[in-house]
This record gives structure tokens, sequence and C-alpha cells, in this order.
């Protein structure tokens, strides 16, 4: 990784964050399969340690909060216990995002278990300057974790979805028919027209588009989970800090307040490589 280009890897960073496999990215930029897979956990990791820095005090008024499934290595029914304890199988990504600016200020990969929540929900509380308005869906999880993480000082409320039989046909992913939903207040005075899940949903096909190991019925998928983690870590930034959203016509950091320019992938290059951060 030390023998490439600062624009070559500026060019790999570009393939994985716009959806391209680590074979596909190969091909694109004549890189080495190796090379790229250490350039996406050195990126990976600098992403994850600037945004843990970045975001703190936000001044969010409303949070989304979801859960997107993936696996590693392969799906839980086909995971033996010595792969599981690898950390293979089932994998949940839990995401926050700021309704107003669209920021994405935390997300955790782990299980979709109480333990997960916990960790999620306090690390979210920790990022915040003042009291929100925050938004779930109905998994149960979320109940205790909010409690112990923001304790009387949220107004939270969850939409809980009513799904109905599901299709009888032979289509693997087709989801059941939404019936309804119904908001229930669990904390606080939640504004009723804003409890929604709506735009965390719409991050979620966000991610699914632009990351290439959330595809299904292919084998671009995780290997390792710590990899998984890099290449979250690399995706969340370059959302947050590089890609214009078409309704703020400005990147989500910016909304924010945490950056005041639209980064390039220079700059996310210059974040493992500060000499290419100067020059550009």
């Amino acid at each position: 990784m030390n023998k490439l280009a600062a624009h070559k890897r500026a060019q790999v960073i570009n393939c994985l964050v716009e959806g391209n496999s680590i074979r596909s990215t190969v091909r694109l930029t004549g890189a080495g399969k190796n090379t790229v897979a250490r350039l996406l956990v050195a990126v990976g990791e600098a992403c994850s340690i600037f945004q843990d820095k970045a975001f703190r005090q936000l001044t969010c008024k409303r949070i989304q909060c979801d859960e997107v499934w993936s696996f590693v290595g392969s799906k839980e029914k086909n995971t033996s216990a010595e792969k599981k304890a690898q950390g293979c199988g089932d994998c949940w990504v839990w995401t926050a995002l700021d309704s107003e600016t669209k920021l994405i200020p935390c997300w955790y990969v782990g299980s979709r278990g109480a333990k997960a929540a916990y960790h999620f929900m306090h690390d979210l509380a920790a990022r915040l300057a003042h009291r929100v308005q925050l938004t779930t869906d109905g998994h149960k999880a979320y109940l205790d974790a909010v409690e112990t993480a923001f304790g009387e000082e949220i107004d939270y409320a969850m939409l809980v979805k009513i799904y109905g039989e599901g299709p009888k046909t032979e289509a693997r992913y087709s989801p059941a028919q939404c019936m309804g939903a119904r908001k229930a207040v669990i904390s606080g005075k939640p504004s009723w027209d804003h409890v929604s899940t709506s735009h965390i949903e719409r991050s979620n096909l966000t991610l699914r588009m632009s990351n290439r190991r959330f595809t299904r019925l292919t084998n671009a998928f995780s290997k390792k989970v710590e990899n998984h983690e890099h290449m979250l870590a690399l995706s969340f930034c370059y959302y947050n800090f590089c890609r214009m959203h078409q309704t703020l016509r400005c990147t989500p950091a910016m909304a924010a307040g945490v950056s005041n320019r639209v980064w390039e992938i220079t700059d996310i290059v210059g974040l493992i490589d500060p000499e290419v951060a100067k020059a550009a």
C-alpha cells in the first residue's frame, strides 16, 4: 500500500464507495487485490477514528434509528459454532440518522440483541448536546437501551408497523404486506407529526445501493467482520462528508455544522496520509 500513488489510492477508494467489490476494483484500477484490501483496512480505521472525534456535541433535534441486516462469512443457519465465535453469521448494522441534516452520527455492528442496543444507544447519547426526539421501530431491545442511555431526558416514540400475511409466491425476499402503523409514545412529549422512520429507511436503501457487501444472492459478502466494519466506516465517511444530498444541496456534515466544505476523495486519503491532505 505504501507504494501506491495518492491518485491511485483515491481511485481505489472511489470505486469502493460507489458499490464495487474488491475484485471489480482490482480490474478497474489495476491495483493488486491484497493492496486494495490493505488500503481498505487503513482507510476504514482512519475514517472510524476521525468520525468518532468529529461527531461530538451535535445539535440534532430529531433522530431516527433502525437496524440493517447482513451477514459475514455465511448466513446464521449455515454457520458453525466455531465460525460464530469468529464473528461469522448474521450481522446487524444499527444506524442513527438526524432527520433534518441527514447526518449519520453513529452506527454499531453486532447482533440484534439487547447488548448491541445498549452499546449503540449509549454511544448515540454521548454525541448529542441536548434533548432530542427519538423514533425507532417496535424492536423491544430499544426500550431498556434508551431508558438506560437517556433516562427521562428524551422525547421517545416507537413506530410499530403492522404486517399481514406474506406473499404466496416463490419470491425469496418479498416482504409481508404492511397493513398500517401504530405510533406509541414511550417517554417525554414527542411531536406526533415527526414520529416517523421514513428517513432512516431511505438511508438504509442508500447503504445497500452503495455498499457491495450488502447485495444479496452474490459472493460479494464480507468474509471477516473486521473488514465489514472498515467498509462501513468508509461508506459513512463518504456519505457524511463527500456526497451531496439532493434535497439539502450540501453534504450532511455541512448541514450539521461539522464541516464547512464538500470533501473530495483526496481528503479521505489524507486521513491516512497527512502529506496528501496538505497538498490538496
